[in-house]
């Protein structure tokens, strides 16, 4: 329980600062998608349902403040996450490059999902060229911002004595 309200209080703080301070750190004229990457890291480090669930929540908080359907964040973050997650499993201790690996090719698998997904459901302007080079861009811009998002990441949701409530703990009945 304790946990789960501190992620909750993580992706506010991720949809302030995605809205509020990346808009003037842009590079190329994009910015990473911070949710994404922190569902990137949920879904390596505690499985693909974690990081599907974070990354469905993360999306639909983006998709409040996008002009693109709602929901359409929520789809591409959480399918890639669970993706992300079921791939990583493949993996034996992996070197310090395949985290922001994972993270700038999620990027790009996301934004395949939100761009063909967006176009299926009517928003021609997300089929261009430009998306593309955005789509790109935006991720490794992620990947970058993984060196630094994935260990905060993991400092959250830490898993404490607090969160798994086993028997003889306060409330259950003794040893």
């Amino acid at each position: 329980m304790i946990r789960a309200a501190r992620l909750g209080l993580f992706l506010v703080v991720l949809v302030v600062v995605q809205t509020t301070v990346m808009p003037h750190m842009r590079i190329f004229d994009v910015v990473p998608d911070l949710g994404l990457v922190a569902a990137v890291a949920l879904a390596v480090r505690y499985g693909p349902e974690t990081g599907a669930a974070f990354g469905f929540a993360a999306g639909l908080a983006a998709d409040a403040f996008l002009q693109t359907p709602l929901g359409l964040s929520a789809f591409a973050f959480g399918m890639t996450a669970y993706l992300v997650g079921v791939a990583q499993n493949a993996l034996v201790r992996p070197a310090w490059w395949v985290r922001p690996a994972l993270a700038a090719g999620a990027g790009i698998v996301a934004g395949l999902w939100f761009v063909g997904v967006g176009a299926l459901v009517g928003q021609s302007q997300l089929w261009a060229l430009r998306s593309i080079r955005t789509i790109l861009l935006a991720a490794a811009y992620d990947g970058i911002v993984a060196l630094v998002l994935f260990p905060i990441t993991y400092a959250v949701a830490r898993v404490g004595p607090r969160d798994i409530a086993g028997v003889g703990a306060p409330g259950y009945g003794s040893a």
